[in-house]
């Protein structure tokens, strides 16, 4: 009896056993099962950037990433290539237009030929301020400029800042109007940015951003212009000590997303994405701000000489002809006068 009892007993511990792992394995594949679902619907949304790691936009572009994953529940993610790594800024509109890239980080100048509502937005001197800008582009105008984008095969998600533009040159520091003449100014390669150089006496040269340093330092260009951070952190300061904070454009930066992706995309992703990106903006502008500061005291401790107190006037006043020039009907002018009334 004592042996029979051993033998059952020992069957019955080997049964157990058998049952544990078979639990184990049960358990093991219906937790695959629960996680494949999620696994299997995430989607990774690619952004790129020009600018390097740590600038404002690329950081952002980071946030509104984690606020996406978070609030998807890991469903959503977002991977930035930053420093160029995916194309110069005009191959990235082509590539994100075709679908091939979700999202980009782009300034709205480069496509004023392209909508008018962009090119009101670049026209020289017609933000009083930072703060300005700002009033505008959080409210209806806004939005309306982000939603002509639509034209060109994008979405508009939100605008990031871009700081004032302004002109910084090697033989003298512009302080009147009659110090443009004859000076050659790297401008973007954007008609209006052209029309305003040629309006204020100078003699523009569309450049790539990547060529400025060299044509600096050769002579090739007396100048260029750009947001003090850019002049700052691209060393061009070396070479160009007179900065003249004139501020003659602030068009700020503006977060695309491919149409073509975003039709294949459900409502509630696309609400959940341009939520995240139209909550990063904020974070985005403080270290902007952040940014600005670093660099105007870098600049004032390597001698540059900052030019804030100078008479804009006659500037604003040369380049009047181009807002009949690119304003060329009423909605257009009724968009200038609304940006002109708002406070």
């Amino acid at each position: 009896m004592a042996t029979t009892t051993l033998s059952v007993t020992a069957g019955t511990i080997e049964r157990k056993a058998d049952m544990s792992k078979i639990v184990a394995f049960l358990i093991y594949f219906l937790t695959l099962a629960l996680l494949w679902p999620a696994h299997a619907s995430a989607l990774t949304l690619r952004s790129a950037d020009v600018h390097a790691d740590g600038y404002p936009t690329v950081e952002a572009v980071k946030y509104m990433g984690q606020l996406l994953y978070e609030r998807s529940s890991g469903r959503l993610a977002v991977e930035v290539f930053h420093s160029g790594q995916l194309g110069e800024e005009k191959e990235l509109l082509d590539q994100c237009r075709a679908g091939g890239l979700e999202m980009m980080r782009t300034n709205l100048a480069l496509l004023v030929d392209e909508i008018p509502e962009a090119a009101v937005a670049a026209l020289p001197y017609i933000f009083r301020s930072v703060e300005h800008l700002h009033q505008v582009l959080d409210g209806p105008i806004g939005q309306e400029i982000l939603d002509a984008l639509d034209q060109t095969g994008l979405v508009g998600l939100a605008f990031y800042d871009s700081g004032m533009r302004s002109f910084y040159t090697t033989r003298k520091p512009l302080l009147v109007i009659d110090d443009f003449k004859g000076m050659r100014i790297r401008v973007q390669q954007t008609e209006l940015f052209k029309a305003m150089v040629e309006s204020l006496g100078g003699v523009p040269v569309p450049m790539p951003y990547g060529e400025v340093q060299d044509a600096l330092r050769t002579g090739v260009i007396d100048g260029a212009e750009n947001n003090l951070p850019s002049y700052h952190s691209t060393g061009h300061y070396n070479v160009a000590k007179y900065y003249t904070v004139d501020g003659h454009s602030m068009p700020p930066e503006v977060l695309v997303f491919s149409k073509k992706v975003w039709s294949e995309i459900s409502q509630e992703d696309r609400d959940l994405i341009l939520t995240c990106a139209r909550h990063s903006v904020p974070y985005m502008r403080e270290l902007w701000q952040a940014r600005e500061a670093e660099s105007l005291d870098a600049l004032s401790q390597a001698g540059v000489q900052i030019i804030e107190s100078i008479d804009k006037e006659p500037f604003i006043a040369a380049v009047q002809p181009l807002y009949r020039r690119y304003t060329t009907n009423q909605k257009l002018l009724d968009m200038i006068r609304r940006i002109r009334e708002t406070h």
